[in-house]
């Protein structure tokens, strides 16, 4: 057979394996799928992180839009790989030209690395029904968007490549116990009646970002920690009073109310995956539980449970696919400290924990970890927000400047005490003025959803950073 004969051949059978995938993990090169993010500073090339992906046994990897980089690093290996579609794409997918779009858009941005990269999934906008502030111009678009790009990748003899969305937990507006899940009102009727029906008819998943994490973080008092890590005795265990169903882990749980919140609109039957979970190694100082033993454990126990295939109460023995997140730490995420710290790796490409994600490594062969950090008594805990590392000869005096701008100006009277002649004028330094500013903004905002980062410029603390008659408010006051 001559060389353009079998360059012909191979590609035919990319393509026959490529199209055969529907979005699950593959046994035979892996375990657990990974998500891979790129907020971050020098990070391994892409090339490289497909060998760390491989060192990790994992089983397939989810990339956050279309990176051609990344791609192509990912040709010839067979790891399934699913794309994301950015949330502010979604408009221009569903207007008048939307059909045109959504085919210049697949045109574009995967038709030339299919069948070379085994493309799965396409997902259209990441957690989009959680950010209010789209309500009116991405929510009404999604459903038609992942209609318009379904359209286009038939018309190109892809149309096996399900097309779906993520959406986080917030999405139910009610989760406890499971079988009384329920979808948001504000989302139900409008937005996923008609999800769930696109997604029943092309046999693609219902993808859900679930975090054992932060519900238990949120409830540490009532949910133990055991139960939320996989491994919790028979007196942590959960039934459910309205199915008799047994819960021994949290993870099943959280899965089991989106499966009772689907059936509500009798589509109990589309299928589910994951497509982030995980837990992070290290957080504020007001972020209970975010260390690495903690991550280690629930991530290689997740592993282990996963391989056998288990299901969950609701649907044992089903086949879900699920991805953790996430590849690295990365620093430039913003937000809370546990933003930054979900990564198997650090950007310099070792290991923050060892893990096999296929699942398959006995958990006594793992290096022992440090013991589990005492936890605080965190609801009675006082938190402050101040300059990060006291503000030395490191810090950007002109983006500190710009942040304690910006924290002054969101509400009159804000930063009054650093002014001449207030209480904490002195000393007159960016430095103390900054983490003054930091710390009054983050407390009136944050239960607004103000956050304690500035651009990396500020962290939290449980010192009190008051002096003299200074008195900086904290997060109990």
């Amino acid at each position: 057979m001559s060389s353009s004969s079998l360059a012909a051949a191979a590609a035919a059978f990319l393509l026959a394996v490529a199209m055969s995938c529907h979005c699950h993990v593959a046994r035979g090169w892996g375990g657990l799928g990974v998500n891979y993010g790129t907020v971050a500073d020098d990070l391994p090339t892409a090339a490289r992180s497909v060998e760390l992906l491989r060192a990790a046994g994992a089983g397939a990897v989810r990339i956050y839009d279309a990176n051609a980089d990344i791609l192509s690093a990912l040709t010839g290996t067979g790891v399934p790989v699913s794309v994301t579609v950015p949330n502010d794409a979604i408009p221009s997918l569903t207007a008048a030209a939307s059909p045109a779009a959504a085919d210049e858009w697949v045109a574009r941005n995967l038709a030339p690395h299919i069948p070379a990269a085994r493309v799965v999934c396409l997902l259209v906008g990441n957690e989009v029904l959680s950010d209010r502030a789209t309500a009116g111009a991405a929510w009404p678009s999604l459903v038609p968007a992942m209609a318009n790009l379904r359209r286009a990748l038939s018309a190109r003899g892809l149309g096996r490549v399900k097309v779906g969305t993520t959406l986080a937990m917030d999405a139910l507006g009610a989760s406890y116990p499971p079988s009384a899940g329920a979808f948001r009102d504000d989302i139900a009727g409008a937005v996923v009646r008609p999800l769930l029906e696109f997604l029943n008819a092309t046999g693609s998943y219902y993808f859900v970002d679930a975090y054992p994490y932060f519900a238990w973080a949120a409830n540490h008092r009532s949910i133990s920690l055991d139960y939320a890590l996989f491994q919790g005795e028979a007196s942590t265990h959960y039934v459910d009073p309205g199915t008799g169903l047994t819960y021994t882990n949290l993870f099943d749980q959280m899965l089991d109310a989106v499966v009772a919140a689907m059936a509500r609109f009798v589509y109990g039957n589309v299928k589910l995956a994951v497509s982030e979970t995980g837990w992070p190694t290290a957080g504020d100082a007001d972020e209970l539980g975010a260390n690495v033993h903690n991550a280690a454990t629930y991530n290689r126990n997740l592993a282990a449970r996963m391989a056998k295939n288990p299901g969950t109460p609701a649907r044992p023995g089903a086949e879900i696919p699920v991805f953790l997140f996430s590849l690295y730490n990365e620093n430039r995420k913003p937000g809370p400290g546990t933003e930054r710290h979900w990564g198997l790796y650090y950007p310099n490409a070792t290991w923050v924990y060892e893990v096999d994600l296929a699942g398959r490594r006995p958990a006594a062969s793992y290096p022992p970890l440090a013991p589990t950090p005492p936890a605080p008594d965190q609801d009675g805990a006082p938190v402050w927000c101040v300059l990060a590392g006291g503000g030395g000869e490191a810090a950007n005096e002109t983006a500190v400047a710009a942040a304690v701008e910006y924290a002054c100006r969101q509400r009159s009277g804000t930063c009054a005490a650093i002014e001449a002649g207030g209480e904490c004028n002195q000393p007159d330094t960016l430095a103390a003025h900054a983490s003054y500013a930091f710390n009054a903004y983050w407390q009136q905002f944050r239960k607004a959803g103000g956050t304690c980062y500035f651009n990396g410029l500020a962290e939290k603390t449980t010192k009190d950073p008051s002096h003299g008659s200074c008195k900086f408010i904290s997060s109990l006051d």
